[in-house]
This record gives C-alpha cells, sequence and structure tokens, in this order.
C-alpha cells in the first residue's frame, strides 16, 4: 500500500494533510432565513478542522433564496453573504483544514417555495412537495449566471475548491436525468448541456488552479432510472466542459423502485472505481465508510483518491484524528491540536 488514508494529497491548488473529506451534510440552522452562516455553523465546522479533517465541504449552499430545500438553508445569492463565509472559512483555516463548498439549487424539492421551478413539471413524490413550474428557456440561461455568480462569492470568501450539486435530484441533476426531464427545447435535447453551461460560467470566476467538484448520483433508484453508463456518458461531458474530481453518490431521485441502494458500508465504492479507472478522473467515495479500515482500504485498495465521512463526522468532530491512531499513526502526524494532545 503506497498511499494510506492519511498521506497527503494534492491536486492542482488543493494540499491536503490526508484524505479525509466531511462529506456536504446540510445543518438546516439559518433561524434568520437569511441564508447567512451564524454561530451554529462556525462550531460545527471549525469543530471539525481541529478534530483533523482534511477536506471539509460546506453544506449546499444555493443560489436563489426561494429554491433551498428549506427557508432554514445556507444561501450564497447575496454580497452580503461574503463576510460570514469568509469568517467560516477562516476559522477553519486556522486549524489546518481546507475548504470547498457545495453550489446548489434545489429546484422542484424545494419545500418552502411558493412554486418550485425544476426541469419540467415532474412532483416530487411526497407531500411535503409541491408541483414545479418548468424553467423557460431564457430563465435556464439566467439560472447560469446565478450559479457563477454563487461561485465568485465563493471565492470571494476565500474557499479553496469549489463543488456543485449535481446528485440526489437536485436541479443539475433534474436535467440530465431523463426521468425528470421531458423538455422540448434544447435543453431537453442534449441533457448534459445546462450542467456543462454552469461549468463553464463558473470556471470563468475560479483561479485556473482551484479545482472543481461535482457531486453526482452514479445511478437513480426509482423504476425507469438511469443507469451507471448514462452518468459515465453526462460525466465525460462535464469533464471536457471543466470538472477536475468527481464525488460519486447515488441515488436522490425519488423512492426506489425495483432497484435498492446496498445500505451496507462502502456499497457506493464500486461506482467511484468505475468513474476513476474509465475517465482517469481523481474522485471521492462516500456512503457508510466511517469504519477507519474500511475507509483505509478503499485508498491502498486505489478506488477513489478522497474518502468523505457523513453520518460517522456527525457523531464524532474528531473522527479524523480518531481514525488515524486506530490505524497506527503517531498523533504528532495525526494533526491534533495541541490543546488536546494530554488527552492521546
Amino acid at each position: 500500500m503506497t498511499e494510506t488514508l492519511f498521506s497527503p494529497y494534492q491536486f492542482k491548488s488543493l494540499q491536503l494533510h490526508n484524505r479525509v473529506v466531511m462529506a456536504p451534510m446540510c445543518q438546516y440552522s439559518v433561524t434568520a432565513k437569511d441564508g447567512i452562516p451564524n454561530d451554529w455553523h462556525q462550531v460545527h465546522y471549525v469543530s471539525r478542522a481541529v478534530g483533523g479533517t482534511g477536506l471539509i465541504i460546506i453544506e449546499m449552499t444555493d443560489v436563489e433564496p426561494d429554491e433551498r430545500i428549506t427557508d432554514q438553508d445556507l444561501g450564497i445569492w447575496s454580497d452580503d453573504h461574503i463576510p460570514a463565509f469568509a469568517k467560516l472559512v477562516d476559522g477553519m483555516h486556522a486549524h489546518g483544514s481546507k475548504v470547498a463548498i457545495q453550489i446548489a439549487h434545489a429546484g422542484r424539492k424545494a419545500q418552502d417555495a411558493v412554486q418550485p421551478v425544476a426541469s419540467s413539471v415532474v412532483t416530487f413524490p411526497g407531500e411535503a412537495y409541491k408541483e414545479p413550474r418548468a424553467l423557460t428557456t431564457e430563465e435556464v440561461g439566467a439560472m447560469v449566471q446565478k450559479f457563477a455568480a454563487g461561485v465568485r462569492r465563493a471565492v470571494q470568501a476565500g474557499v479553496d475548491a469549489i463543488e456543485l450539486h449535481g446528485a440526489h435530484g437536485y436541479l443539475i441533476h433534474q436535467f440530465h436525468s431523463p426521468l425528470m426531464n421531458h423538455r422540448e427545447d434544447v435543453y431537453g435535447q442534449e441533457l448534459s448541456r445546462f450542467g456543462v453551461e454552469v461549468i463553464h460560467a463558473v470556471k470563468k470566476e475560479m483561479p485556473a488552479d482551484m479545482p472543481l467538484l461535482l457531486r453526482i448520483s452514479a445511478v437513480e433508484y426509482a423504476d425507469g432510472g438511469y443507469d451507471i453508463d448514462h452518468t459515465l456518458k453526462i460525466a465525460r461531458a462535464y469533464q471536457e466542459a471543466g470538472v477536475d474530481m468527481f464525488h460519486i453518490s447515488s441515488g436522490g431521485e425519488g423512492p426506489a423502485g425495483q432497484r435498492k441502494p446496498g445500505n451496507y458500508p462502502g456499497y457506493q465504492v464500486p461506482f467511484a472505481r468505475r468513474f476513476r479507472e474509465e475517465l482517469q478522473v481523481p474522485v471521492i467515495a462516500v456512503g457508510m465508510l466511517e469504519d477507519a479500515a474500511l475507509a483505509q482500504a478503499v485508498i491502498g485498495n486505489e478506488d477513489a483518491d478522497l474518502v468523505a465521512i457523513g453520518r460517522g463526522m456527525l457523531r464524532d468532530p474528531y473522527w479524523a484524528n480518531h481514525a488515524a491512531l486506530e490505524l497506527g499513526v503517531t498523533k504528532e502526524k495525526a494533526a491534533i491540536a495541541e490543546q488536546y494532545s494530554r488527552g492521546y
């Protein structure tokens, strides 16, 4: 095993002290409903930096106020958001973590919108969801610029990387999925077109050496959903447009049908490996990988370049430090804060 979970990693300008990623997980904690990070977010994220995480991805942050999952979600639709995000990023940087932010639009999954907008008039199943309105062709073009403006603000706030949310049934996913895109215009004729235009636009707002990540659902579980061959075709278009790294998840488009998610440790890792091998691109694996030995194996077996920890890091802000010690890494190399070193 030449690379381990605690080997340093460098890609373009992104330099990480280990391969541990904090997966983006919504906190639904913007009590003022203004999209601005508050004390909860400051404590939540900075504590994971103190805990030794190499890369922290800030939760889904939306480009429009009415198109968040809920009104308690983060947003980046105004320059007024920049100072609070800058403070949050500075806090994580102070403890050695690098920071990405997940830029997104909930589309038809926007629960608090008066009327959500989407690729097509296809309602997400469930009582919490309203029938969406299909964006006009002109509105789709305007939406591309909203993504670009959000990325510009994130770069001004000092992030080290950008992640676009193209998974879990949100707007970019809604455009590249035949289940959710029934359009007859150019954005229906070419399912990758909206995502490609977003990628082109946001790359213009980023430093040339800053990595662009994209989270994607490798397969859909709803009956009639796409398989990985479709996703790879879409991902190739996204890669050609400028995506540098893929974050490989699955599902989120609706209730599972005959095909079920594995829901066992590592069930999404084969998807990550296939993306890595076929596209020759760095990938992040995610999905029930909180067992340190399993996370180590994902890196050692060259299934992925980075491992994202979600619920395991909700339970334990010091997951990275604890995993390092479990795997035999010395406490000096585990990036344990000096103030806590007596505890180890």
